[in-house]
């Protein structure tokens, strides 16, 4: 076995090969960029090389500056993780070169399945179900018009190297065709370094479903059962469960043969993944196969109870599979959420900044039910412009599916972030939302359900009363610490027991507080035959992030910020701003000026912190509603940000190159 290995990833992977490296007692090697330094993954390592600066290219995608660094430390391995180098067969050679084993699977297999064209035609060779496309690399707009008309739209443009959601578009007709091209060729460039694409026909209403594979260096191949990964923003998976809801027994021991059939084709070793496009009468075809360790492996993992990375290092080290195809059993139910840094009210634009908070709920294994976190940030630390969003991967196991989306709904409930946009709101409406309790999935899941954007769960008549009794107890909590703190009141002694609740500047009604006392208070809301008694029972003291405690008789989670009186609660995925007043105050409140908004109709404004790409328009130029005006690049993914109406540019405010924070000016119409 061996005795040290270098990690060559960063973020949440590089810590969860970390925490099973130090299980095994092999010592770990960290790399990091500029970026990196006081990154998490770097501060658990044992050591650490410094491989340059932040941008991607010249730090983590340099073969020779990973393979110097395990060199220069003594590691007789490198576990890849996912993204960067993990596909990468140049990068595999080079380690096999420096006769340094590679944690992952042989060069031939990576050459094989890694390249999306090629593995197109192997899989078919091999007799695999595929998506009707054209097998072949792409050549120019001309080529690729030709090819989508044969196919018929809508179609797919896709990177042939990476994966991830990078470097695809759907392209539903011929117009659009260029504009997905030169956007696909950029981020696959940015991404991976290979530019080549390839077209497949889209399935409408498709699952994607994913089989897990292992093997040995000794030809033993068996699959892990499979995970349901529909739920998708921008071709990016961000809920992901095992097993799927879907599958029938035939259509997994098919789905399964085929994936095994696959990886025997191409000699596979260690862990990989076999993608499939599954349809709503259950047929399946396949998608690619990623020859590496997949973000979503820990769902695999609590439902098998195997680890995948410690299988990974002992297949490399030369060891034979422990186990067989009828040793695995699925046991349970698995969900996993990612965590990312983006603003769901901004169709999940990505969000940067300082994590002030980051309080995620503890891991625990109780009664058969399992809570796991992984991630790889620290509060305090930096979310960057320069990498994945990702923030955390939270994960839930229970004997049934129900429990474990219940799990997980009051898991993310007390996950509490501040500094940066999140997407936990989003996550907690998923987990409530009728559809996906129902296992009724789709990659359009997000388009279908959410039209026009993500604005929140509902707000029941339930979800308003319990936020708005919470916002009062919280309310009186403020005002005996102000009773504490000199000069803050201003003589006033008497606590009020008298409210004005405003939810959403839209629910007005009634407060008070009939019995109190340390932990608990009693709260009517309204007034006559529509009130309620509502009891509040927390430990919830100012200042802290999620409020924590029982109402009516009920417990409860919900994550607040507050800003001057405004409380603003999100619980299960619904968002409110309640403010609490005194009457008299909340009387008064109404004669103040409401102040607008700036006018920023004749402003292109960048949607979030990123990089401009480029600018496709001039002073003086007449642009037309649709027409892409500027291309802006954040974490990995660019945006082509068009014009909303017809208009004449009168000024353009940024260049390419610009780092811009959100709603910086990029351009204005006259």
């Amino acid at each position: 076995m061996f005795k040290k290995i270098l990690i060559a990833n960063r973020g949440e992977i590089a810590c969860r090969v970390i925490k099973t490296a130090r299980k095994m007692g092999i010592k770990t090697v960290a790399v990091y960029s500029e970026a990196d330094a006081t990154a998490l993954h770097v501060e658990m390592a044992d050591e650490r090389v410094f491989i340059g600066p932040a941008a991607s290219a010249q730090s983590y995608l340099s073969i020779e500056k990973i393979v110097d660094a395990a060199k220069q430390t003594g590691a007789e391995a490198v576990h890849p993780g996912y993204g960067f180098l993990s596909e990468r067969e140049t990068f595999a050679e080079a380690l096999k070169q420096s006769k340094i084993a590679f944690i992952g699977p042989n060069v031939h297999a990576i050459a094989a399945m890694g390249d999306k064209i090629e593995s197109k035609k192997l899989a078919a060779k091999a007799k695999v179900s595929c998506v009707p496309g054209f097998i072949g690399e792409i050549h120019d707009l001309k080529e690729a018009a030709k090819i989508a008309g044969e196919i018929g739209y809508p179609v797919m443009v896709k990177a042939s190297a990476g994966g991830g959601g990078k470097g695809l578009r759907i392209v539903w007709a011929e117009n659009e065709l260029a504009q997905a091209i030169q956007s696909s060729q950029h981020e696959a460039k940015a991404s991976f370094g290979d530019d080549r694409l390839f077209i497949e026909k889209y399935i409408t209403e498709p699952r994607h479903i994913e089989i897990q594979v292992l093997g040995d260096k000794h030809g033993n191949v068996i699959h892990l059962g499979e995970r349901e990964c529909s739920i998708q923003r921008r071709h990016q998976k961000v809920i992901e469960e095992a097993p799927s809801p879907f599958l029938d027994e035939k259509t997994r021991a098919a789905m399964g043969a085929q994936a095994v059939a696959l990886a025997k084709a191409v000699q596979y070793e260690s862990a990989g993944t076999v993608e499939f496009i599954v349809d709503k009468d259950r047929n399946f075809y396949f998608l690619e196969m990623n020859t590496r360790l997949q973000v979503e492996h820990p769902v695999t993992e609590l439902v098998t109870g195997l680890d995948l990375v410690e299988q990974m290092i002992r297949v490399a080290a030369g060891e034979k599979l422990s186990i067989k195809q009828e040793d695995v059993k699925l046991k349970g139910w698995a969900v996993e959420t990612r965590i990312y840094a983006e603003d769901p009210y901004r169709s999940f634009l990505p969000s940067t900044g300082r994590l002030v908070r980051y309080r995620p709920p503890a891991e625990s294994i109780t009664n058969g039910r399992t809570i796991r976190n992984d991630t790889g940030v620290y509060e305090g630390g930096e979310i960057s412009i320069f990498y994945d969003p990702m923030i955390a991967k939270l994960c839930t196991h229970a004997p049934t599916r129900e429990q474990a989306i219940d799990l997980m709904s009051d898991a993310l409930d007390h996950f509490g972030i501040d500094g940066i946009a999140h997407n936990i709101p989003f996550l907690q409406a998923v987990m409530t939302h009728p559809r996906f309790r129902a296992g009724k999935l789709s990659t359009n899941f997000i388009a279908d359900e959410f039209k026009g954007g993500f604005h929140g769960a509902d707000l029941t008549a339930e979800l308003k009363d319990r936020m708005s009794a919470a916002a009062v107890f919280m309310q009186l909590r403020e005002e005996e610490r102000r009773r504490k703190i000199s000069g803050q009141l201003n003589g006033t002694t008497a606590v009020s027991k008298e409210w004005t609740v405003t939810l959403n500047s839209a629910d007005v009604y009634s407060a008070r507080t009939m019995t109190e006392g340390r932990d608990v208070v009693a709260v009517r809301l309204g007034d006559g035959k529509a009130s309620r008694m509502i009891e509040v029972e927390s430990t919830w003291r100012p200042g802290e992030l999620v409020f924590l405690g029982e109402v009516a008789g009920q417990p409860v989670a919900m994550q607040v910020k507050r800003k001057s009186d405004t409380y603003s609660i999100v619980h299960r995925g619904a968002n409110a701003a309640i403010t609490v007043r005194r009457p008299r105050i909340a009387a008064l409140s109404t004669y103040m000026l409401f102040k607008a908004p700036p006018d920023t109709s004749k402003l292109l404004l960048c949607p979030m912190p990123g990089l401009v790409v480029s600018i496709a328009a001039t002073v003086g130029q007449e642009v037309k509603a649709g027409e892409p005006l500027a291309v802006v690049e954040a974490m990995k993914m660019e945006n082509v940000l068009r014009a909303e109406r017809d208009g004449v540019i009168k000024r353009i405010a940024a260049k390419p190159g610009d780092s811009l924070p959100v709603d910086a000016v990029i351009l204005e119409f006259e």
